[in-house]
């Protein structure tokens, strides 16, 4: 979600074209999706009631707040936050924080999270990427005191016209880049947290499908974000053909789980 916002008509019609070509779960994430809350509760709420998808959002928990908990909570399945380090001058480094008066709230703010998801029976994800600022970190008393159903460890990705530092780019994470061996390490130190699910470059790169806000599919199998046609264009089946897709890496990191919370 970006300046160039897609209407809500538009969002909803391509929510129906993907629940016409089988898509059961749906994942929101940004930027930061919370920065356009009302937008985001009505696709919640749509993509669960009239197209019957598991719903996953990924924030950085700063803007979510117990009202819109109250109003769309129900309409989510899974609420994830994106957690890259406990040390607040790791977050300050990392850039999830600056400042005296604001780089100490992110471990409060994943708390926050955690019990509004307890509260309204959402299940509770973790995502860290792991990079040259966090990977000798040890998380493990923060993540038990958090207890997520899932915590995803990604290496950090370095793609072009993304995060690689070019002039269009919209930032430069190559000095962030880790090594497999590093990103193994993290792994193994956390290897009793039986939640976690690490994903090196080889596994994350092309196993997940990532649609745009103008909803094209983008391919990254070439190191960049290529777009495919709209699927409001051309339908979801031509649209998916663009993506570089990889679905044997999707089941192998074992894309289909258990994402539906329990409704009473």
């Amino acid at each position: 979600m970006n300046s160039d916002k897609l209407g809500i008509g538009k969002a909803k019609l391509g929510l129906q074209l993907l629940q016409h070509a089988g898509t059961k779960k749906i994942n929101f994430a940004g930027g930061e999706p919370f920065l356009h809350p009302d937008l985001l509760g009505e696709l919640c709420e749509y993509a669960n009631q009239e197209c019957q998808m598991a719903v996953s959002i990924i924030s950085n928990g700063s803007l979510i707040r117990e009202p819109w908990m109250k109003r769309y909570g129900e309409f989510v399945d899974i609420l994830g936050v994106s957690i890259d380090s406990f040390d607040p001058a790791t977050n300050a480094a990392i850039g999830r924080g600056s400042g005296e008066e604001t780089k100490n709230q992110h471990i409060q703010r994943a708390l926050q999270v955690r019990e509004l998801c307890s509260r309204h029976d959402i299940l509770f994800k973790m995502n860290t990427v792991v990079c040259n600022l966090n990977h000798d970190e040890d998380m493990n008393e923060y993540v038990s005191q958090l207890d997520p159903y899932r915590w995803k460890a990604f290496q950090v990705l370095v793609l072009e016209g993304e995060n690689a530092g070019g002039e269009n780019d919209l930032r430069d994470a190559v000095p962030m880049q880790v090594s497999r061996t590093k990103f193994d390490a993290f792994c193994e130190r956390h290897s009793n947290q039986s939640m976690l699910i690490p994903e090196p470059n080889d596994v994350m790169q092309n196993s997940y499908l990532l649609l745009d806000e103008k909803l094209r599919f983008l391919d990254c199998s070439e190191n960049g974000k290529v777009p495919s046609q709209s699927i409001l264009e051309v339908g979801v089946e031509r649209a998916l053909s663009q993506a570089g897709f990889d679905e044997d890496m999707f089941h192998q990191r074992g894309g289909i789980y258990e994402w539906n919370r329990d409704r009473k």
